[in-house]
């Protein structure tokens, strides 16, 4: 049976990644997301947790370095076929060792996006296997992706 990571950082990229449920409950699946003051109700879904990331703060680089190594324990523990993302900085850990260990990778740019990419979206634009965008004019930045609406 296949195995599906569902990998978001907090806040509307996990929002947007949980309009897939309905694919999540269809698959052995777990998400993989940031710890934060609130949670999801992902009911039967197993969740992990990472340490929230931000680019900005001096404990950056540790922090990465502290997602990668509980995200390679998850990867051992789950061996996952898929991981699909909305992104953020959290969530590359997950979609690098998916191309170390060459499985397919799915993202989905953000919703927000209307008109620029994301820092996260231009870095695995390059590797993904399927790169989606929720608007049309995205294909214009992301020549290569696929436009099938928004996920809302």
């Amino acid at each position: 049976m296949i195995k599906i990571c569902f990998a978001a950082s907090s806040g509307g990229h996990l929002e947007q990644l949980m309009m897939l449920k309905k694919l999540m409950k269809k698959y052995n699946s777990f998400v993989l997301t940031e710890k934060t003051l609130y949670t999801v109700e992902n009911e039967d879904i197993k969740t992990y947790y990472l340490q929230q990331v931000n680019r900005k703060e001096k404990t950056f680089f540790l922090r990465m370095a502290a997602n990668f190594i509980y995200t390679l324990y998850i990867w051992i523990k789950e061996k996952p076929d898929i991981v699909i993302s909305t992104g953020v900085l959290s969530t590359i850990p997950v979609c690098m060792l998916a191309k170390i260990f060459r499985k397919k990778i799915i993202y989905i740019e953000s919703f927000a996006k209307v008109s620029s990419p994301t820092e996260t979206g231009k870095l695995i634009y390059k590797f993904a296997d399927q790169f989606y965008v929720q608007w049309q004019q995205m294909t214009d930045i992301y020549p290569k992706a696929i436009y099938k609406g928004g996920i809302y």
